[in-house]
């Protein structure tokens, strides 16, 4: 299996706006190089009870050495007391879409 240096980071909001806000921010910073937002329905413990919240699930594109970084800028940016952050590798990818993904974000 082909490994890259690329991965895909998820984060939830809990608006269209801050995910808009947060998206925006990300690209124009270089720290993403793609921003989907998507209309999502969340279910999770928090402080010891049962939450459903309707969300936004941003899917985030980026480069694996720029994850602290990025981390950090949502972090500063997000209204969440503890924010999902949450990276997962890209095993493979078409080369195009890749090198665009690498042209498209800050070096390192």
């Amino acid at each position: 299996m082909e490994t890259t240096e690329f991965i895909v980071v998820l984060v939830t909001s809990p608006s269209e706006e801050e995910a808009e806000r947060l998206a925006s921010r990300l690209v124009e910073e270089k720290l993403a190089a793609c921003v989907n937002i998507l209309p999502t329905s969340s279910l999770f413990r928090w402080e010891g009870k049962l939450s459903k919240e309707n969300e936004r699930l941003l899917i985030i594109k980026t480069r694996r050495s720029l994850f602290h970084n990025l981390e950090k800028r949502v972090k500063e940016l997000h209204s969440y007391e503890v924010p999902e952050i949450v990276a997962l590798p890209v095993v493979a990818g078409s080369k195009q879409y890749l090198d665009w993904l690498k042209e498209s974000v800050s070096e390192t």
